[in-house]
């Protein structure tokens, strides 16, 4: 099991760390790699046939999707951050370092959503290592029933 404060230094580090909590969870995990500045989705200006970076490094992207409910997919990008999408949900900019603290919050039932009365409102509510929390806008027509099932 990885450490939920571990340095993730590469993205195959991060796949690591996202296969050992699929297996922690019994989920199932597909994975896709994409790697080349031709193929990673924020090289998109590399131009054709390129597939370093002006620095010679060569860009590593992964998508990974979750198998079950809550229906979560992250995408690992190169530059040491992830999209975590949790039932349509995006939550963007999450620290490559956080994400298997963040997905253990969403898999081990810690996640929540958070009501308002008014203005009326939802929020997705991830609670993270060191008193962080992650804080993402529910719009009330995406209340799928995961997460109505946490709203608090």
């Amino acid at each position: 099991m990885i450490n939920v404060m571990e340095h993730l230094p590469s993205t195959e580090a991060a796949v690591t760390a996202l296969r050992a909590i699929a297996d922690e969870y019994a989920l199932e995990i597909e994975v896709s790699h994409d790697v080349g500045a031709d193929q990673t989705s924020r090289r998109s200006a590399a131009g054709v046939g390129v597939t370093t970076d002006p620095d010679g490094s060569l860009p590593h992207e992964a998508f990974a999707e979750f198998g079950g409910l809550p229906r979560v997919s992250v995408r690992l990008y190169p530059d040491d951050d992830a999209l975590i999408t949790v039932e349509g949900i995006e939550c963007p900019d999450i620290p490559r370092d956080d994400v298997p603290a963040f997905l253990r919050s969403v898999f081990g039932g810690l996640a929540y959503v958070k009501a308002r009365r008014f203005p009326p409102g939802y929020r997705l509510v991830v609670p993270l290592p060191g008193d962080r929390t992650h804080k993402e806008y529910v719009p009330m027509i995406l209340l799928s029933p995961w997460l109505s099932g946490r709203v608090r």
